[in-house]
Order: C-alpha cells, then sequence, then structure tokens
C-alpha cells in the first residue's frame, strides 16, 4: 500500500505533459535517457540565463537609482539657482 502512494513532484508531472511516453519509459520502466549529455547541456544553458537575467535586473535597478539621483541633483541645482541673488 506504501508504494501505491508515492510522492507526485512537479517536475514529473512537466516530464509527463511534455512527453507521456519518456515519462513511461523513465518512471514505469526506469530507462534512463540516452540523451544525458545534451540535457545537462540544457541545464547547463538554462543556469546560464537565468544568472544573465538576473544581472540585467541588477542593471535595471541600478540605472533607476542612477536616474533618481540625477533628477534629485538637477531638482537641487534648480532649487540653488533660482535662490541665489544675481
Amino acid at each position: 500500500m506504501a508504494d501505491d502512494l508515492r510522492i507526485l513532484r512537479a517536475s514529473e508531472i512537466g516530464e509527463y505533459v511534455f512527453c507521456h511516453r519518456a515519462w513511461w519509459l523513465h518512471r514505469v520502466l526506469d530507462i534512463e535517457s540516452a540523451n544525458r549529455e545534451q540535457m545537462g547541456a540544457g541545464v547547463a544553458r538554462h543556469a546560464a540565463h537565468g544568472r544573465a537575467v538576473q544581472r540585467a535586473d541588477a542593471l535595471g535597478r541600478a540605472a533607476r537609482l542612477c536616474l533618481l539621483c540625477a533628477l534629485l541633483f538637477a531638482v537641487l541645482l534648480l532649487i540653488a539657482l533660482t535662490a541665489s541673488p544675481h
């Protein structure tokens, strides 16, 4: 009975949705994919893309901070120029 109550993981559902035949071969017949090298390369590419997205996000935040500082400086400069006697 305990074998019937196996935990179904999200990755397993994704594998089934992608290719139910591959899921059946892997999970039921315990046959591993022959494309392990290509799958490893895909995992590495996904990781590299994730790092690139994180860098782009950080650069976007830095750009917004620089823009905010420039606007603040412009406002302060405008206030200083209008407040000083000519």
